[in-house]
């Protein structure tokens, strides 16, 4: 990325203009006049496919991976994460710089998104780094068979939010998203893991897929960045390709609904 210490550079395929850290709020900017949530789905995955290394997709990152997770983070008005992608990666709290809680008041944003998790059963261990390595409380999306229990064992370190619909036991990503809607929480990242992915995927809610594509070969025993039950297709369009000195891709893919993106 031009300017960083480390002499990370990012450009487009096929030219050598370089993109900064301006360039690539604008790159990655949410549609406007969102009325709805934008599901923003971010993962990195091996060149061979693999979503993760010795258990952990934060092996397979460098500088340049790190800089668009920030800026992605940063646009964000919420991180949604699944309960064991949190417990496996040791989520804490966003971290946004001042720069980055500047221009998120600018756009109207609070200075901090929170993380949001997805968890049918509730369980998360109170003393993690996600209550208390965090500057604004988590949301916890659960069901209601879970959320009073949920609630008295986190007590203030939490928002606990039941989402469920039909099915007590269970959390209802239409409901999740509308309950974070209401809460003013349009601009959407995904940030996993590959299960929670597929729920999306196959309820037909995720509007676009961020994936940086690591320099390194795995094998086949990582999971894919998304999983799930049988196949569904979701026809996409590449709204841009980056590329760095270190050999990694970054690309951003749209869906396209009736012949358009969006």
């Amino acid at each position: 990325m031009s300017g960083d210490a480390d002499g990370t550079h990012l450009t487009f395929l096929g030219r050598t203009d370089e993109v900064g850290l301006d360039d690539l709020a604008e790159r990655y900017r949410y549609p406007d006049g969102l009325r709805a949530c934008w599901v923003r789905a971010n993962m990195i995955m091996s060149a061979d496919g693999g979503a993760t290394s010795a258990g952990k997709s934060g092996a397979l990152g460098g500088a340049g991976d790190r800089a668009v997770f920030t800026s992605l983070r940063d646009l964000a008005d919420v991180v949604i994460v699944g309960a064991s992608t949190a417990r496996v990666e040791n989520y804490s709290g966003a971290q946004v710089s001042a720069t980055g809680r500047a221009a998120r008041r600018r756009r109207g944003q609070s200075e901090v998104p929170p993380i949001a998790v997805l968890t049918r059963s509730g369980d998360l261990d109170a003393d993690a780094a996600l209550f208390h390595h965090t500057s604004v409380a988590p949301l916890i999306l659960t069901s209601s068979r879970a959320a009073d229990d949920t609630r008295r064992r986190l007590g203030s370190l939490a928002e606990v939010i039941d989402a469920s619909a039909a099915l007590p036991d269970s959390v209802d990503l239409a409901t999740a998203l509308a309950m974070l809607a209401e809460r003013g929480l349009l601009r959407v990242l995904a940030e996993g893991g590959p299960g929670i992915l597929g729920m999306f995927t196959q309820a037909d809610l995720l509007d676009e897929l961020c994936i940086t594509v690591a320099p390194v070969m795995l094998g086949g025993a990582p999971h894919r960045i998304v999983t799930g039950d049988g196949e569904v297709r979701h026809d996409m369009r590449l709204a841009h390709a980056l590329g760095d000195d270190a050999g990694y891709l970054y690309l951003r893919y749209q869906r396209r609904r009736d012949g358009t993106a969006g």
